[in-house]
């Protein structure tokens, strides 16, 4: 808890932030991929949960539909990604959490 830090999300409707399901294209791979960005505890991309301190989830937060981003994931290596859409998660983990 002494090293614990509260993540506000202060982002607008349309924006890309914690418990927003995230939508990007990414132009090397030609592929879609969808992910919902959320906090560290609950981070697990085998369900497509990402983390906001990730490359990917700090490239994308407070960027909307239509942005473009450069994910820089090493000093050697990075990728665009184009947002495609940006919606409000309602899976069965964010619901739950709404109830604390």
């Amino acid at each position: 808890i002494k090293t614990a830090r509260i993540i506000e999300d202060d982002t607008a409707e349309n924006e890309a932030g914690i418990n927003k399901k995230v939508t990007i294209y990414i132009p090397e791979d030609d592929e879609e991929e969808t992910y919902t960005i959320v906090s560290i505890m609950r981070q697990n991309s085998l369900k497509g949960l990402i983390s906001v301190e990730s490359p990917l989830g700090k490239a994308l937060l407070h960027r909307k539909e239509g942005d473009s981003v450069m994910v820089q994931v090493s000093p050697d290596y990075s990728y665009k990604a184009v947002i495609r859409k940006v919606e409000e998660s309602e899976d069965a983990e964010t619901a739950s959490l709404r109830n604390y």
